[in-house]
């Protein structure tokens, strides 16, 4: 029989895009795998700590670059474009934005000049404005908020945008110049200056007439993101306001308490542990929040302000922030996509991944779904496999449940290696994490997560007992893709340029 061929496109790239955001703290570049629906598998995330605001005084006015920063900058995007090239991601799918910093100093326009001198890039300078509305975009790919009317606040080093929207339309949004960078430089990072940052924070939030526009509009839910609302909620879920010192000890099945969810209690427990402890405590801040414990006094301060001036009870944390919403936007715009609400049921998948996962751990596990999605829809397009029960009957809904597999597979490795994959199980069916699906399709996800590894099972298995037949032989097919995609990045097999995949008697071959 002669082999049917179903060419791979010819260029993986094509479905590549990255996003750049030169941050005051910061500068983070998102790429990701791209599909015409709009969603997106994340193939690298790389942070550099540029610290532009570094420059600023407590008194700065004007505010210019050094010299020092400026080749700080350099040096970052010069290793982001060397990255870039190594993925063969062209200038029309890669956008590069800068923030609070850039956009206050006032030899931008230089530095953008000496940026594309020196690495080609294009750097395009946000208004505060402008950063609040593609942070929302970001924020709805993370949180089901679409329905809801939405407060968005997001910290960042040089300033604090906020943003309300529903149904992916901005109604309000603003900018005002409070960053977790130019207050700790303003103010140092000392617990005796603590008071007087305060009374700065209220001054500018009350000079700016934010409380009377927002009271005006109105919001059903509070969101935050970035950095430094990011790690309060982690400090949170890992007991950083109790007498814990080895937060490690957290990490132990059942007690991870990751909600992505911040009360105003519990961001008063931190600000209080990190504002009332001498040497001692400044030894276990740096511990827990590294290369943050030098801003986050200032960030939880500011984060505490801000809750009581808008009267706000509780956030819900996104993981996605304007390098986000940068992408998404630029996915509309290349895929002619009109409708900015992003699957809820998704949406809960990348949250329940993001809970138990790190950065290299959700890495791996997005482009195990993106392989996995292009296995999936070249065996749907095969012809000489039309007849084939199995394949015949994959639909969407399969195509859901895969690739959910695969974002979650890993997330049992938070206890360790041994077993992970039963512990990644156990963390599926025992939650209720996965909002919107129905019982069946939390046991369908789970299982294909529990069999992507070890001996593939039976039939008869006594996990499949309470499915049909024509379903466990879906389910043993959809493993078998799950494991080959494991398998295939593991060794890196997906970035061949070339390759295709075939089908003939002996079997579904890949090239």
């Amino acid at each position: 029989m002669a082999a049917s061929t179903v060419s791979a496109p010819p260029n993986p790239a094509s479905s590549l895009f990255a996003a750049i955001d030169m941050g005051t703290n910061s500068f983070k570049m998102l790429i990701a795998r791209a599909y015409p629906n709009g969603k997106f598998f994340t193939v690298e995330h790389l942070k550099e700590p540029v610290v532009l605001g570094r420059d600023t005084s407590s008194d700065a006015a004007p505010f210019r670059f050094s010299v020092n920063s400026e080749t700080r900058a350099v040096e970052a995007l010069q290793g982001f474009q060397r990255v870039l090239k190594s993925y063969k991601i062209s200038e029309a799918r890669t956008r590069c934005v800068a923030t609070a910093a850039v956009r206050e100093a006032v030899n931008k326009f230089e530095f953008a000049e000496r940026v594309k001198e020196k690495t080609g890039l294009e750097v395009e300078v946000l208004p505060g404005e402008e950063e609040a509305r593609l942070v929302y975009l970001g924020m709805l790919r993370f949180l089901p908020i679409y329905d809801k009317q939405a407060l968005g606040v997001d910290i960042g080093g040089g300033s604090t945008e906020f943003v309300i929207g529903k149904q992916g339309n901005v109604k309000f949004r603003a900018s005002l110049k409070l960053g977790h960078v130019i207050l700790t430089q303003k103010f140092g990072n000392s617990n005796e200056e603590v008071e007087s940052m305060r009374k700065y924070i209220r001054s500018v939030i009350e000079q700016s007439g934010l409380v009377e526009n927002i009271k005006k509009c109105g919001f059903e839910v509070a969101a935050g993101s970035s950095g430094t609302i990011r790690a309060v909620e982690e400090a949170v879920s890992h007991g950083y306001a109790s007498a814990r010192d080895n937060f490690e000890d957290v990490k132990v099945f059942g007690e991870c308490k990751r909600e992505w969810k911040l009360s105003r209690g519990e961001l008063g427990g931190i600000v209080e542990r990190l504002c009332g402890g001498g040497e001692g405590e400044k030894i276990r801040k740096d511990k827990f929040f590294k290369r943050r414990s030098e801003f986050i006094v200032a960030g939880a301060v500011l984060l505490e302000e801000i809750f009581k001036a808008l009267e706000i009870e509780e956030v819900e944390v996104s993981g996605y922030a304007l390098a986000e919403g940068v992408l998404a936007e630029m996915l509309m715009k290349a895929y002619d996509i009109c409708d900015t609400n992003d699957n809820g049921r998704w949406c809960s998948v990348v949250q329940l991944a993001a809970r138990f996962n790190n950065k290299k751990r959700m890495i791996a596990a997005s482009q195990c779904a993106s392989i996995a999605k292009d296995i999936f829809e070249d065996l749907r397009r095969c012809t000489e496999l039309a007849d084939n029960q199995v394949v015949g009957s994959l639909d969407d809904k399969d195509l859901e449940y895969l690739e959910a597999a695969c974002m979650l597979h890993n997330i049992g490795h938070f206890t360790g290696k041994k077993g992970f994959h039963k512990q990644s199980y156990l963390i599926i069916m025992n939650g209720d994490s996965l909002r919107g699906y129905s019982t069946e399709e939390v046991k369908l996800v789970a299982l294909l997560v529990r069999h992507h590894r070890k001996k593939l099972p039976k039939l008869d298995h006594a996990s499949f007992k309470e499915f049909p037949k024509e379903l466990k032989k879906k389910l043993n097919f959809l493993s078998a893709i799950v494991r080959i995609s494991i398998a295939l990045w593991q060794h890196r097999c997906m970035n061949c340029p070339d390759g295709e995949h075939s089908y003939s008697c002996e079997g579904f071959k890949l090239s």
